[in-house]
């Protein structure tokens, strides 16, 4: 129902604020001015990757990107490279979920009559990627049925757009609220006039992220003549929500050329915070200088890899997923420090940036660990933002956006994230708090299953709950997390509850199959048993996936397999077993090799597990397989969901040459580079230099290895050794050998 069709509000008579600069100019240093632009972001926009193209601050509150308009999997983050269709440039998007959400404040510029289709896609315009330039903190696109170029940049919290008119009698800028697309529907909106060029509003939806409440404030380079309105009530069974409101903002006829800069700010407290932010990050809407910060912060953020290499395909894939890496966790807090939380309440950060939008369950694995050694600070405050939600909350988060617990997934591993922060000096968190909140997570009987994860020592089968099996083994490894910080701390009952609970991976493994199965309540294994199928007690996976998820003890996981020959083997077996031809493969099992998908997480520290064996080349192979394979620099590159970092962050750290097979335990494994040289900037003016000797397609086989000039006797360094400033030479071969083995 529509109501206020053509209700018109003569604006042209309002004053216009002035409001001084004050953002910085920004410049760039030779020696990191190109990586912005040697980013692609159009990589991850095809296939499974689920990524948007749009612009994006490091971390930042803001995703400004196109969205296609229709809904579907295919378009979680608004943008499928195979469409042609662009109905709207929205705020705030997710990089590469396997659930959508937001598409907050959506704004489209039009020369009307606007060209309308039925819903869902609405008002749109056709679009060709020929006229399309992405790269980090930058979007450019050309609207063809309106003659219009758009150009997107953003600040942390401020998202601003640049339309090129052509020469017309009615241009126009068309803001929806009421659009909502996959999992996302408005549940209530406003637009409210501030003067001739600024509005300011909300639009609160109900989603993946519930109760999601977002406050906006946009200033116009130019006044617009006239509003016309357009509102739909929002209906729930049989009750009224709220309001959907649209706003079509008419301006004077322009000449060709001429150009209207609109900036945005978003704020997840109120209407007057929102302008707060505006004033604070983009006090006028000048976008060339938004646009030369933007890359400046992009530049500095990149330039804390120096990945040297002559290849401009491998560059452009390195450097494009480290800007993946960088974009999420997402800054979640206004400009003086102002946030809700999940408890309802406003808090404040002081003296700390809090953060929100945690994949943790696939992230805890590279992501954060690369966080942690070129951006440690942040990934303190990512740490204890995580902590801040779970006291709020009364639990640790499991995957949780603005404000809202989510519970995608399994296990609770935001514990990990906290606890490796902690056991490497950084956050600033009370250890104490942290530890009590952690315990009364684990102790929480009813949730999940976690009463027979206590009682049985499993997770055991049970109608009406799944992934019994995943969340076995999950459990157990944050419960290891959780025994690390309480043995930190002293506390040596806690200490040997939780350790203990981590060894429970040990009863959900079948000697009889070789496998980590799934277990009835009394005991016995469920049956029939198909390692090769997905089934509802394994999460996303098969047997075959989560075979060596036991990260915190893989020497117990390998004497439980018989030895490190067995292990070889069973490494052996996943990269060459072929699926049983009755099991259909799940949209999620991509990046197959054998057994092991690498599209998913489950399995992403497999290859490294032949530094176990005495076979560590075999990694090297799998290793190089993946990174030369599965990542390119296309827009189907990506092998599988982006998952907020994880998917990139893996390969960040790989071709670097080192990975966390534990991700807490404080070491890293050596594995096979990408690039003769890397160099990480560190805190205090130390680098840490890993140079791959002889390095080449065939020389991909670490003959030796010395860190500061001494021979390492096994492939793994430790987190403080790269800390302090190291050099890793490495020796390369094209001879497949085991560098390790004892004389």
């Amino acid at each position: 129902m529509k109501g206020n069709l053509l209700n018109m509000i003569p604006v042209a008579a309002m004053a216009i604020i002035a409001v001084p600069l004050a953002v910085a100019s920004a410049g760039t240093t030779d020696k990191t001015d190109c990586l912005a632009s040697a980013v692609d972001p159009m990589i991850g926009t095809d296939f499974t990757g689920n990524t948007y193209p749009g612009a994006q601050a490091p971390f930042g509150m803001v995703q400004l990107s196109p969205d296609n308009g229709l809904p579907g999997w295919d378009r979680i983050a608004g943008y499928f490279h195979p469409d042609s269709t662009i109905a709207g440039f929205s705020h705030t998007h997710l990089s590469g979920t396997g659930a959508g959400d937001l598409y907050d404040i959506s704004f489209l510029p039009v020369t009307l009559p606007a060209k309308t289709a039925d819903e869902p896609l609405g008002t749109h315009s056709k679009f060709s990627h020929a006229t399309e330039t992405a790269r980090a903190g930058y979007y450019k696109v050309f609207l063809d049925d309106y003659g219009i170029g758009v150009e997107l940049t953003a600040t942390t919290r401020v998202g601003l757009q640049r339309y090129t008119f052509p020469e017309s009698d009615s241009p126009a800028v068309i803001l929806n609220l009421a659009k909502a697309m996959n999992w996302d529907a408005t549940t209530d909106s406003r637009i409210q006039v501030i003067d001739s060029v600024t509005i300011a509003g909300y639009r609160f939806s109900d989603g993946w992220a519930r109760g999601q409440k977002v406050w906006f404030a946009s200033r116009f380079s130019r006044p617009f003549s006239e509003i016309i309105t357009d509102t739909v009530a929002i209906m729930k069974d049989g009750r009224r929500l709220g309001t959907g409101e649209t706003a079509t903002f008419l301006f004077p006829p322009t000449h060709d050329g001429q150009q209207i800069t609109v900036a945005t700010a978003l704020s997840p407290t109120s209407e007057k915070a929102a302008l707060a932010n505006l004033d604070a990050e983009s006090p006028t809407p000048d976008f060339d200088r938004a646009e030369a910060a933007t890359r400046k912060a992009w530049n500095d953020e990149l330039g804390r890899i120096r990945f040297h290499t002559d290849d401009p395909r491998l560059r452009r894939t390195f450097y494009t997923a480290l800007y993946h890496s960088l974009i999420a966790p997402t800054v979640y807090c206004d400009a003086d420090g102002s946030y809700p939380g999940p408890d309802g309440k406003i808090h404040k950060a002081d003296g700390w940036t809090n953060y929100s939008t945690f994949s943790t369950w696939d992230t805890y694995r590279a992501a954060h660990p690369l966080y942690t050694v070129i951006d440690p600070e942040r990934a303190g405050d990512m740490a204890r933002s995580l902590l801040e939600f779970g006291l709020q909350n009364g639990r640790m988060p499991v995957w949780n956006m603005w404000a809202s617990e989510t519970d995608m997934m399994i296990g609770y591993h935001s514990v990990p994230i906290v606890v490796d922060a902690i056991l490497k000096g950084i956050g600033g968190i009370d250890e104490e708090k942290a530890l009590d909140i952690m315990v009364k997570t684990a102790r929480n009987r009813p949730y999940r299953q976690l009463g027979d994860f206590i009682d049985l020592g499993y997770v055991p089968v049970k109608e009406g709950d799944n992934w019994s099996m995943s969340k076995t083994l999950e459990y157990a490894f944050d419960d290891h997390s959780i025994a690390l910080l309480a043995k930190r701390l002293g506390k040596d009952d806690i200490y040997r509850e939780f350790i203990g609970r981590s060894k429970n991976y040990r009863n959900t493994y079948n000697p009889a199959t070789g496998f980590f199965q799934p277990r009835n309540a009394d005991g016995s294994f469920m049956e029939p048993f198909n390692p090769d199928a997905y089934t509802e007690d394994i999460c996303e996976s098969n047997a075959w996936q989560y075979l060596f998820s036991v990260q915190h003890d893989i020497d117990g996981m390998t004497r439980l397999f018989g030895g490190k020959k067995a292990l070889e083997a069973k490494l052996d077996s996943m990269v060459s077993h072929k699926t049983d031809p009755s099991v259909e493969l799940p949209i999620f099992s991509t990046g197959m090799i054998g057994q092991y998908a690498h599209g998913n997480e489950p399995s992403h520290h497999n290859p490294y597990l032949y530094n176990r064996t005495d076979s560590p080349w075999k990694g090297a192979d799998w290793l190089r397989r993946i990174m030369t394979e599965l990542y390119t620099d296309t827009p189907s590159g990506l092998p599988g969901n982006e998952d907020m970092g994880q998917m990139s962050a893996w390969y960040v750290l790989s071709a670097m040459g080192f990975y966390p097979a534990d991700p807490v335990g404080g070491v890293y494994e050596l594995g096979t580079p990408m690039a003769a040289m890397t160099e990480i900037s560190l805190p205090g003016g130390k680098t840490f230099t890993i140079k791959a000797n002889g390095l080449s397609e065939a020389n991909r086989y670490i003959r030796s290895a010395r860190l500061n000039g001494k021979r390492l006797s096994e492939p793994r360094i430790s987190h403080a050794q790269i800390m302090a400033g190291s050099v890793l030479e490495l020796e390369m071969t094209d001879k497949p050998v085991n560098p390790w083995k004892s004389k």
